[in-house]
């Protein structure tokens, strides 16, 4: 099943796909850098439509004893949107670390300064995406846990 993850932020959000065996997650560039929920949600709609994915997986930022603040309540907010707009679920994923992991990936690659910036939150959604699907290999046939679904 193809998935488009989306590390969504207040001015730029980062999308990355995986191929339809769930095996290759690959960051997709440009970022969308766009600050209206709205106008990211249609965005990312556009990308997931072109792509033909079939699921959507919405990282969900909580700090890092797991409690949820104030970036948390905005992502569950763009997750509801994204669900509405897009016409499918979104799986909210936990995204603690994954901004982290995403620069030492870049740094590994010798991506500095501003190419850095132009890939960090797609190579963080990749990160997302990578995370969600070894779950998806260990639960085969399971609902994940945080499922947003469109409002009727």
């Amino acid at each position: 099943m193809k998935w488009l993850a989306v590390d969504y932020g207040d001015s730029r959000t980062g999308l990355a796909g995986c191929d339809a065996g769930e095996t290759i997650t690959s960051p997709i560039t440009p970022q969308i850098e766009e600050k209206s929920m709205n106008k990211v949600a249609t965005a990312v709609t556009e990308v997931f439509t072109a792509r033909s994915a079939q699921g959507l997986v919405c990282g969900l930022p909580r700090n890092m004893d797991g409690t949820e603040g104030s970036r948390a309540n905005k992502s569950r907010r763009f997750a509801q949107r994204l669900a509405n707009t897009a016409g499918v679920p979104v799986v909210l994923w936990d995204e603690r670390r994954t901004t982290v992991s995403a620069a030492a990936i870049l740094a590994d690659n010798d991506t500095f300064g501003a190419k850095r910036k132009e890939r960090l939150d797609s190579v963080s959604a990749a990160v997302i995406l990578e995370s969600f699907l070894n779950w998806r290999s260990h639960h085969p046939g399971e609902e994940p846990p945080e499922l947003v679904r469109p409002e009727q």
